[in-house]
This record gives structure tokens, sequence and C-alpha cells, in this order.
């Protein structure tokens, strides 16, 4: 069974980046469908997220934002 891994973030995002190099790093192991969202396509999520991003959600839980770590995300999905 896949992990469903949601991954908030904006264009120009240096943080955003290590997040999405975190998350393949981690898809070397683990089976997770990622989904990722641009916060700039919902004023909702803009507001929501505006200060956290990147947010990794994963089976629509937040697990981790701001600078996010390869550990940081093997501990959510074994948690």
């Amino acid at each position: 069974m896949s992990i469903k891994l949601t991954l908030y973030t904006k264009e120009k995002c240096g943080l955003c980046d290590e997040a999405k190099e975190a998350i393949r790093s981690v898809q070397l192991e683990y089976e997770i469908d990622v989904t990722e969202i641009d916060i700039y396509s919902d004023d909702a999520l803009l507001e929501e997220y505006q200060l956290m991003i990147p947010v990794i959600q994963i089976n629509g839980e937040t697990v981790a934002y701001g600078k996010i770590h390869r550990i940081d995300i093997i501990n959510a999905l074994n948690g």
C-alpha cells in the first residue's frame, strides 16, 4: 500500500527544493505517492501555509514544515 504524501510549496523556494530532495531520497526506501500543491493556487492555502512552507502531510496529517530533513520524513512514516 502506497503512502500518500502531500507537499505544500511555492515557486522559488529553497527550503521547498530541499524538502523535495529529501522526499526523493526517502522514496528509494518507501512506496510514497507524492502530490505537490502550490499554495498560490488557492487563497485559503496561501493564508494557512504562507509562513510555514514547505509543509508535508502524510495521509492528511501535518508531520513537518519549514526546514525538512530526510530523517523527519522517515520518523513520520515510522511514527
